[in-house]
């Protein structure tokens, strides 16, 4: 399934109605676990809710319909890549985002943490394996030489992205590699003149790592 924004709606989460009160719309907050959902009016999508908003305009015993609300409308278009959904929420700080059509029609939302999810899969972060982060310029670059010295060691890429310094032309190399052991492949690095900034071989590690790491992905997305 190609990662799209249509194929990364979540099922689950509702949609707030105009009828809805805002102790409503606080319960299904509860319920679903997020502080935002979308206000939807038959296909038509009216705007975000957030539980701030709702608290700060004492809407608790109020219908939605009953106020003009000041909506922000956040939304993808349906065939949108994985990548730009995730720029855009992470741009707009957001939890939930709304999916709709070329007709600007209601689709559907999709949830953070199932973008995380699926950026982690990407990343092959599950995968049993070790990380190298090498540091150098977009100059030096070369995707082809470092996949020639890894695989020259019998190791396999599982991952690889690239994260640009906004102070200088320093780039990180983040490669998830399929093996724990990575002695060979640092030692062959060094041999070629790379600088290594880190080495993640220890399970414990990587968790903190991959956090810091797809912030600075997320980051890139936005440049």
């Amino acid at each position: 399934m190609e990662p799209l924004a249509e194929n990364l709606i979540a099922d689950h989460l509702p949609a707030v109605r105009p009828a809805d009160t805002g102790q409503q719309v606080l319960n299904l907050m509860d319920v679903c676990r997020v502080t935002q959902l979308p206000v939807v009016k038959e296909k038509e999508y009216l705007g975000m809710i957030t539980d701030k908003l709702i608290d700060d305009l004492n809407l608790a015993g109020e219908r939605m319909e009953a106020h003009t609300l000041p909506l922000h409308t956040p939304h993808v278009h349906a065939g949108q890549h994985l990548f730009e959904v995730a720029a855009v929420m992470y741009k707009l700080n957001l939890e939930v985002i709304a999916v709709v059509d070329d007709e600007h029609n209601y689709l559907g939302a999709i949830l953070l943490k199932d973008i995380s999810a699926r950026l982690a899969r990407l990343f092959s972060v599950t995968e049993p394996g070790g990380v190298i982060i090498l540091r150098t310029t977009w100059n030096n670059y070369s995707s082809s030489q470092i996949s020639q010295i890894i695989e020259g060691n019998d190791t396999r890429i599982l991952s690889l992205f690239v994260s640009r310094s906004e102070k200088s032309d320093l780039i990180d190399v983040t490669i998830k590699l399929d093996k724990v052991d990575l002695s060979a492949v640092i030692q062959t690095f060094t041999r070629y003149n790379y600088e290594i900034a880190a080495v993640y071989m220890d399970d414990s590690m990587l968790d903190d790592m991959y956090e810091d790491r797809l912030e600075q992905f997320l980051k890139y997305l936005n440049m």
